[in-house]
């Protein structure tokens, strides 16, 4: 979960002027990393061997 705080140091980073769509992927962006890392530190993450072993016929396909 995003914090006012985090909001508005990330807004202050902004140039001047920016669009609304500037703005939220920056903000989307922001978001996705923290919920990712909550979830790294509630071990809450698919091991990297694990998805390989799920995917390895699909990235067998684009490997070539």
């Amino acid at each position: 979960m995003l914090t006012r705080a985090t909001v508005i140091q990330q807004i202050q980073q902004l140039p001047e002027q920016f669009s609304i769509d500037e703005l939220m992927e920056k903000m989307l962006f922001i978001y996705k990393l923290e919920t990712a890392l909550e979830q790294s530190k509630k071990d809450l993450t698919v091991p990297n061997e694990k998805v390989k072993a799920k995917y390895q016929k699909w990235l067998d396909k684009t490997s070539r």
